[in-house]
């Protein structure tokens, strides 16, 4: 238990860092072919690898007060940050007036508002065997891109779009997860990386938004029945990737592991720092291979950072609405003054 628990948290980790890092390169990716390619690749597993994880660990959705405890763990959070995000916004770009439409998610915050759908969503299509409820669920993902109107209101786009891959996690069992975490998976999934990547080198013209998941097909100027295919070709790359992904992650307890508990602290505070680099001279640095590997250095940095011991305690009343880590911080603080003012006297 404890070696899968660890497992888990190492997979958090490198994940939210790979969140980060995405969304520092996304400034570059219209000037750098090479840029293009790594910023694909990583969107082409990190969410879908998050979603799937998150589905794995929702099988207790059916336990007497789990929606209320989801509820309170992100619909609050999310409408207490989409006010944060307004207002950040209205002083960051000098916006006339403050946008505060809680039915519109700012930027990342549209995955508090789809998890806590999908939870919903479990209510029915857990009923059924995982090959029909799966099935089912990629067919409305398939159509739903026909809707025009579906896109990031309320993140009904993305909602029906990666449930899927949040049912395939839900239905994911110790004996699969055995399977994928053996070395032979390992060495495939490097090939499939390396596939992937090079897939994408040579073909630049692939439409990244298709790995958003966020807009109807007529956005992305593919309204015709081939659409669906496109999409179809999507999601088994993103399933090709999350498995490669997983097969990849280490097992052990590392330095970061612990922190990969943390990662909603990440997710919700990395955006302010990321805004204020792409609006700030600093980008303007980085244009050759070894800066933006010092780019993937600030990325960890920040993450361990947002992470920490720290960051989480003094963040906590805003993102669980609780003191807890807080007071801890302020006894630890107190134990330590203390102890430093008595070896002084002494």
């Amino acid at each position: 238990m404890e070696k899968r628990n660890f497992y888990f948290d190492n997979a958090k980790f490198i994940l939210i860092f790979f969140v980060v890092f995405g969304h520092l390169l996304r400034s570059f990716i219209e000037d750098n072919e090479t840029i293009f390619t790594v910023y694909k690749v990583i969107y082409s597993f990190h969410m879908p690898a998050f979603i799937l994880v998150s589905g794995f660990f929702a099988k207790g959705y059916y336990e007497k007060g789990y929606i209320q405890k989801i509820a309170k763990k992100l619909i609050l959070p999310y409408l207490l940050f989409q006010g944060i995000y307004s207002l950040f916004y209205y002083y960051l770009y000098n916006r006339p007036s403050i946008d505060m439409d809680p039915f519109n998610p700012h930027w990342s915050l549209w995955f508090l508002i789809s998890l806590f759908c999908w939870n919903i969503m479990l209510l029915l299509f857990s009923k059924f065997k995982p090959a029909y409820a799966i099935t089912a669920a990629l067919f409305i993902g398939l159509a739903i891109g026909y809707v025009d109107w579906v896109s990031n209101y309320l993140s009904l786009s993305r909602t029906f779009v990666f449930f899927p891959l949040f049912l395939a996690g839900y239905f994911l069992k110790k004996e699969h997860l055995a399977l994928i975490m053996r070395p032979s998976a390992r060495a495939s999934a490097i090939g499939i990386f390396a596939i992937a990547t090079a897939l994408f080198y040579l073909y630049p013209d692939i439409n990244y938004q298709w790995l958003l998941g966020s807009k109807p097909y007529a956005e992305m100027g593919a309204a015709s029945f081939t659409a669906v295919l496109t999409r179809l070709g999507f999601y088994l790359l993103s399933f090709l990737m999350v498995f490669s992904f997983l097969a990849c992650v280490p097992k052990g307890q590392y330095f970061f592991t612990r922190l990969g508990k943390n990662t909603l602290y990440v997710y919700l505070l990395h955006g302010f720092i990321v805004r204020l680099f792409r609006e700030s001279d600093l980008q303007n640095y980085f244009n050759e291979p070894e800066q933006f590997l010092m780019l993937a250095s600030i990325s960890l940095l920040l993450t361990l950072l947002l992470s920490s011991g720290l960051a989480t305690a003094l963040t906590q009343p805003l993102i669980e609405l609780k003191t807890a880590k807080l007071h801890m911080l302020k006894a630890r603080l107190s134990a330590m003054l203390k102890f430093y003012r008595n070896k002084r006297l002494n």
